[in-house]
Parts: C-alpha cells; structure tokens; sequence
C-alpha cells in the first residue's frame, strides 16, 4: 500500500519567516530595544499559554471571542467519550467547561505582565520599567496587516502615577519610529475624556457601548456609528452629543477649547484635559506630531487614563503601536494600587510598512561579510586558518563547503548577499597572500596575509 502526504500547508493566520525576513525583523526589534534599553526598562518574558481565567474578561466581549482556548489532553478516555461530546458543544457555544479547557494562548503582552507583577510585586522594586517581545495569538479573520500569531513589543511602567511615564513613553514611540525613517502621527486621548461624556450619555456603564462603537468610527463611518450607538438603546439626544464630540477638529488648542465646551465641566473630562494638556506641553518640543484626537477610544476595557495610538502617514494600514494607562489592572488579581501605563510596537504591522515604502536599509540583508573561496586541499586549510582570526575579531566569515569552480562559488556569495570575497589559489598561498574582491564596486587587491585582520569589511 503506497501512502501518500498531504501537501504541506500552514494553519491560516500564521507566516514561516526565512533568512531574509527575520534579518528585517532584528533591525526592527533591535531598534526599538535600543531605545528601550536607553530610557531604563528592563526585558521579561511570560509563557505562551496562560490560565483561561486570566484572560477571560480582560478584553470585552468582543476581545473574549478571539481568545484561543487550548482544549485539555487526555480527552480520548473512552469512559468519558459522551461527556466530552456534550463538554464540548458547550465550549464550541463559548462556555468554558472545567476539564476540557482551561487554559488559552495569550491574547496580548498586558495582562499576563499584570498577572507577573500581581505575582511577584512583594520582589519589585517600583517603579517596574519592562519591555517584553513575544508572540501573541487571536482569532482573528486574517487579511493585510492582521494576523492569527504576531509579535508584540511591548514597554510598561508600573507603580508610578506620574504624567511623566507618559511623557517618556510618547517620545520613545517618536525616537523610534525616526530612526527606522518612518513618519508617523502619534495620536492620544484619555479615557477620563470619554468617562465624562458617557457621564454626559446615560451614565458611566454606557462607557463600553459608547467606547466599542466610536472604535470603529475610521472602520464603519459616522452613520454606522450612531446606528450602534442606537441599538445600544444610547437615547437620540446623547447621540447628538455624541455625534457634536465627534465632530471637533482643528488644531490641538482649538480641540481643546471645543473639548471644553462639550465636556470640561464634567469632573472626569476636565481631569482628562488637564492630564491631554500636560502631555501635549511636555512633548512640544521633542515630537514633530502629537495629535489630540478626541475620536481616539481603544476599545479594551481596562484604559483608565491617557491612550496612545500610532498610524504611518505614508501607507494605508491599520495602527502600527497604541497603549494607555491601566491603573485598575493589577487589581483584577487581587492587588489593587499598583498603577501602570504601557505602549505597544506592531512589529508585523510596521514590517509590512517599512518593506512597501522601502525603508529597509542596503546592509540590513547582510549576514555573512567575507566568503573565502575553496580551490583545493592545501588553500582551503590556509583560507580556514585565517576565517577563524577574522572570526575572532568579529567578522562574519565562512568557508565555500567543497572545491568548486569560481562560478559557483560567485553565484553563492551572490545570492546570499555576501560582499567580500577572499580568493586563496596557489599563487597567493605560495606568496603568503590573499586576493579580496569588493562584490558591490568590483574592486580587487591582493595584501599579505599577515594583514588580513587589519582589514576592514
């Protein structure tokens, strides 16, 4: 009987990455852990699954439904098998059932480093500055810029109410986003904004209808705003003031003086000014483009405070970073005042910006710097003493895997983006020298091998 293998294929949502790719994603990640590292936070990782517990609630109920659930082993225990099936049907309902899933991947960095520092706050010292890169995973619907599994890198400041983390944290995301030569808006509003107008609205449990809908506002358009908006049962005249806190736009200062106007005499919305006005003075001179957007809402339910949302100006894509305060977080296992704010980098999102506006640099390809050439026995073992001296003073090097012609040996320092060449053939190893040939300009010179390490590649 001849079996045949299924085609090879990757679960939907989900990318592999090659040499290329990944060489990319460093000169991402370290950028951004560059300008972390400067600004003193330090990095942490959490596990991939976490107790479905922790995460269920966290996000809203739009968020809970893309959480991915992690089914229990051990589920083929014949005695079990009708219970399991009806177990099952209720999980596939969307009820979590004791013994067949209790656990889920991680929807996003934030809650899990909520969950650490409710752990492990007794050990901290505060404030705690982390950065955390790690793979997340949602159940989403996969199209451009959103994916099943994708990276996060995140930055947070706990313990500390000062509007300074905030002030840091929108020039880091400004200091970033410059080095990679992206432009971008940096976008904030606050969460006490949006508490005084559902204040204004029916009352502060309207917060997470009012806060859900004007998320989609650059999604669906007013008009399907206000339709949900209604159907949230949010009275005609509260969508009207709703509608007028849409409709602000301007300059920051003229934002401001109409925020005023809509809900500055509000308790929470004239904090939520105060704390906008701050942060706006403070970064003047250190952000080219801080916008006020009062339509800026971040649906998750645990912002409390300042939110933070990045988009690239150049390409039509979705946010590439966002944030917020979330002093209430750590509460929700059991140890309250601990405040924090955070922002996150989108890194698959600004890879996929920076390769269509070609932003990447040439050298970012550039893995190995120097080839040598494989012409026989005796050159080769004369070509592998010096690769490992030049190793030692850190040049990347390698040595062609067998003799070869020269053509090929070319065409694979080609493809692999090498652009140095060192070509050791009798003439040079009886004279103690070495032929190094520039790939990119074509320049070539023979040096005595003895000074192969004062070269510079």
């Amino acid at each position: 009987m001849t079996l045949y293998m299924a085609k090879p294929s990757l679960p939907q949502g989900t990318r592999d990455f090659g040499p290329e790719t990944v060489r990319k994603r460093n000169y991402i990640l370290d950028t951004i852990k560059s300008v972390f590292e400067l600004y003193g936070f330090q990095p942490l990782e959490t596990p991939a699954m976490e107790n479905l517990d922790t995460l269920m609630g966290k996000y809203g109920d739009e968020g809970d439904k893309l959480i991915f659930k992690i089914l229990n082993n051990g589920l083929e225990n014949p005695a079990r098998q009708e219970q399991v099936k009806e177990d099952f049907e209720l999980v596939l309902k969307g009820k979590n059932v004791k013994g067949i899933t209790e656990r889920a991947l991680k929807y996003d960095l934030t809650i899990p480093f909520a969950r650490y520092v409710a752990m492990n706050h007794a050990q901290l010292t505060f404030p705690f500055k982390r950065y955390q890169i790690q793979p997340v995973w949602r159940a989403d619907r996969p199209q451009k810029g959103r994916y099943r599994e994708f990276y996060q890198c995140d930055a947070d400041v706990v313990g500390s109410n000062s509007l300074l983390n905030e002030t840091e944290l929108t020039i880091i995301y400004a200091t970033v986003f410059s080095k990679l030569g992206l432009n971008v808006q940096i976008r904030i509003n606050s969460r006490k904004i949006l508490t005084g107008l559902a204040e204004l609205c029916g009352g502060a449990d309207k917060m997470p209808d009012i806060t859900i809908a004007i998320d989609k506002l650059d999604k669906i358009g007013l008009e399907k705003v206000k339709e949900e908006l209604a159907n949230k049962k949010i009275a005609a005249e509260n969508i009207t003031i709703i509608e007028t806190y849409l409709a602000i736009t301007g300059t920051n200062d003229q934002k401001i003086k109409a925020l005023k106007e809509v809900v500055g005499k509000n308790e929470q919305g004239k904090k939520g000014i105060e704390e906008i006005e701050s942060v706006l003075s403070s970064t003047r001179y250190a952000c080219d483009d801080v916008s006020f957007d009062p339509a800026l809402a971040r649906g998750l339910n645990y912002y409390t405070g300042i939110i933070f949302e990045v988009k690239a100006k150049d390409v039509q894509m979705g946010s590439i970073g966002g944030g917020g305060r979330y002093d209430d977080l750590t509460g929700l296992f059991g140890v309250p005042n601990i405040p924090g704010v955070g922002i996150s980098f989108g890194v698959d999102r600004i890879y996929d910006v920076l390769a269509e506006l070609k932003l990447f640099p040439d050298d970012v390809h550039v893995g190995t710097q120097v080839l040598f050439f494989n012409l026989g026995e005796k050159e080769s073992n004369k070509s592998f003493e010096l690769l490992q001296q030049l190793r030692q003073q850190g040049v990347r090097s390698e040595l062609f895997h067998e003799t070869a012609k020269f053509d090929k040996q070319f065409k694979y320092a080609e493809k692999k983006n090498i652009p140095y060449v060192i070509i050791i053939g009798e003439k040079e190893l009886n004279e103690n020298t070495c032929n190094i040939k520039n790939l990119s300009s074509g320049e070539q010179k023979t040096i005595p091998a003895g000074e192969l390490i004062k070269h510079t590649f």
